[in-house]
């Protein structure tokens, strides 16, 4: 669309946010170019505010209020792109499409169905995750399908279907947050990563709730906490069991709840006898009295929530950790009642969505598991297939960049993601892509893994693309489409349809439109943990959001969670023991690497910053990456503020300026996620993986820190 057609022929927009888990509501109006401005005449300026809405109450932050920047930027994609003689061209939709299937009817036929693999996203919409993986496994027959939300949740997931036999982000509402009496904040950066939840924690607050949080940096949102629990990174597992050990100590568990709702108690408890609680707190870099008075306020209160978030779970044992959390709730009964639950604060826009339908190596719509037989059987009905057509269980988003790396996967599908960036050990993760005989890239952009894809296919943006998300409360939430698809871009549903149709398989794929394909999304949910059945178009479009589970139209959906009973066989939850399977290994400080960093992001940008760095007012906000470090550790290694520096680990290094810090750990660095090339800190992360949950340890890296100007660099 023109930029006078914007201007002239457009009112206000109604869209809703692409980024973060609260996916705010927002309303765009177009301001027309006023006489002598100097503004670029192709240049858009729109005024953004917040719409009224559940989740957000009308709020929108600074990422929200200029996401329609990207949307409409100059650098959008608006044709395919295929690679002749080592540079990407434009060339027609036929072109494109005929290149793909052409190349995975010869792997095929070659090498079988797993030579070719799938990797989606957690902002792709409901309806997009559930037809790529369909589109998988029945159009394609790969079992080789995962996506970038193993990053974001796969911890708090695992550990949340173990306790309570069922995972979804929040198990209470949003609006019970100013009702409980104390907030344990565990890994989590609300203020700079979910703003417009932060009036809800100062409500609390307002209201006499004790704040705790749990980080070894003091960020804003630790600048609210009663108590700031500045652990070292890793130890997140060993202080919440700690936490515990002081609550039975104290006497302050409540046996009642235990007793009538729980299972695995005296096991728990027994695994926590040998915990020597001074030795424990001095691992953990955290005074041993400010624990007590944390585990004291927790259990003491009449009613709690405990939330955690990256943290916490992107650690080698990060599924552990989030069980020792859960423990402290179930040993308290903070849960079920209003005021009180375990969070685990989702991180991207459709994290909780995406994880729900079909995109993880793992699962069937509706949270079903895809290696249960009577599951399988189900959703064979639904797609009208024999169940021994649907292949079974992949493996995690980062072993399929190993399979790439040793050719196993020669063809790699990538839709609404940049893992060259994203994935730990990334050079190894660069290294594998270029070796592909076939990468396929769908984006906005040209992202730093569609620069070494074959064929590049246009998709819409946020503005343009009509579909379902569901937040991190589990309200599954309609973005309309606001603009008509720019250029010759597609829909990525649209896709979908015209490759199956090309591959012989258009008949499973023949949903015309978003809503029909979530009326099939809703029949093959039917019955599963993750319950959209009673869920409709028209639904949310009168009631603003539904929560589910919903199992029919007359249903409100369940917002707050486990009143009655918990989704497990016998109605208890289970409390968690160290698992069988063990942690993954840890990287500890020493042999020339004595600092530990650690990862996250920052208030203007957003994952890989693909589309946030393309927001002009965004990316002012911070135009580089840096390493965050403390005064004292900076004159010890003579690092002046500024200066640009190698962060080497056994991995690999990254090169970034310096930004001297006291509110963070003395042993510790912290560099934010959303930049590529030389910056990009997954250069130096590590590629073990959580045993249960197939986490990469992003938080626990041991490095070093060398000024380049020591090298001869900038």
């Amino acid at each position: 669309m023109s930029v006078k057609t914007l201007e002239t022929e457009l009112k206000t927009l109604h869209t809703q946010c692409p980024y973060c888990s609260v996916q705010c509501k927002l309303a765009l109006t177009p301001e027309p170019q006023q006489a002598g401005s100097e503004r670029a005449s192709d240049s858009i300026f729109m005024k953004s505010e917040g719409l009224p809405n559940e989740a957000s109450q009308g709020r929108a932050c600074v990422k929200g209020l200029n996401a329609y920047q990207h949307a409409v930027n100059g650098q959008r994609l608006l044709e395919p792109l295929i690679r002749r003689g080592g540079t990407l061209e434009p060339c027609s939709w036929e072109e494109a499409l005929e290149a793909i299937t052409d190349g995975w009817k010869k792997l095929m036929l070659t090498d079988g169905p797993d030579s070719i693999g799938f990797y989606g996203g957690g902002s792709l919409t409901n309806e997009t995750a559930y037809w790529l993986g369909k589109f998988a496994r029945i159009a394609v027959g790969t079992r080789l399908i995962d996506y970038n939300g193993r990053f974001c949740m796969s911890a708090a997931a695992s550990a949340g279907v173990r306790s309570f036999g069922l995972d979804r982000g929040l198990t209470f509402r949003l609006s019970d947050i100013p009702k409980a009496k104390c907030i344990i904040l565990a890994g989590t950066n609300v203020a700079e990563c979910q703003p417009t939840l932060m009036p809800y924690f100062n409500e609390a607050k307002a209201r006499g709730a004790c704040i705790i949080v749990l980080d070894p940096r003091r960020t804003k949102t630790a600048e609210l906490a009663d108590i700031h629990l500045q652990l070292k990174p890793g130890e997140d597992a060993r202080l919440a069991a700690l936490m515990l050990r002081l609550i039975l100590d104290e006497g302050l568990e409540n046996r009642g709840f235990i007793e009538a709702r729980t299972e695995g108690f005296e096991e728990a408890v027994r695994q926590l006898e040998g915990i020597d609680t001074a030795f424990a707190a001095e691992k953990c870099g955290v005074k041993l009295e400010d624990v007590r008075l944390a585990a004291a306020a927790y259990a003491g209160a009449e009613t709690a929530i405990l939330c955690t978030a990256r943290g916490v779970e992107q650690q080698t044992d990060g599924h552990e950790a989030v069980r020792q959390f859960i423990n402290l709730v179930l040993a308290t009964g903070h849960i079920g009642r209003e005021g009180c639950g375990y969070g685990a604060i989702t991180g991207q826009g459709n994290g909780q969505g995406g994880r729900e339908h079909g995109q993880k190596a793992d699962q069937l719509p509706g949270y079903r598991s895809i290696e249960n037989p009577a599951h399988r059987e189900y959703i064979a009905g639904i797609w009208g297939v024999d169940p021994s057509d649907i292949p079974g269980k992949g493996v995690s988003a980062f072993e399929m960049m190993e399979l790439v790396h040793d050719g196993t996967i020669q063809s790699l599908f990538v839709m609404g993601s940049n893992p060259v960036v994203s994935n730990p050990h990334a050079g190894f993760v660069e290294e594998g892509l270029r070796g592909l005989n076939q990468l396929v890239v769908a984006d906005m952009f040209m992202s730093e893994t569609a620069l070494l894809a074959d064929v590049v296919l246009p998709v819409t943006s946020y503005l343009e693309n009509e579909g379902t998300l569901t937040n991190l409360e589990g309200r599954v939430l309609l973005r309309e489409a606001a603009l008509p698809a720019p250029g010759e871009c597609r829909h990525d549903w649209v896709i979908l349809n015209e490759l199956a149709a090309k591959l012989g398989r258009g008949e499973h794929f023949n949903c015309g439109s978003s809503e029909a394909i979530f009326t099939e999304l809703r029949r093959a949910s039917r019955g599963g943990d993750a319950d959209y059945y009673g869920i409709t178009y028209e639904r949310i479009r009168g009631e603003g959001g539904v929560y589910w589970p919903c199992l029919s139209e007359e249903e409100e959906g369940c917002g707050l969670m486990f009143t009655d009973g918990f989704a497990r066989p016998n109605g208890r939850a289970q409390f968690g023991v160290r698992s069988e399977a063990g942690t993954g290994p840890r990287d500890e400080p020493g042999s020339g690497y004595p600092l530990l960093l650690t990862n996250g992001r920052v208030l203007p940008h957003y994952l890989t910053g693909v589309q946030t760095r393309r927001s002009p007012s965004l990316a002012a906000r911070e135009l580089e990456s840096f390493v965050e470090i403390h005064p004292a550790t900076a004159a010890a290694l003579g690092i002046a503020d500024g200066e640009w520096v190698a962060v080497s680990s056994r991995q690999g290094e990254f090169s970034v300026r310096s930004r001297l810090n006291d509110r963070i750990r003395e042993d510790t660095v912290f560099a934010p996620m959303h930049w590529g090339g030389k910056q990009n800190v997954n250069l130096a992360t590590r590629p073990e993986l959580d045993p249960v949950c197939r986490m990469p340890g992003f938080k626990t890296t041991a490095v070093r820190i060398t000024p380049l100007r020591r090298r001869g660099g900038r």
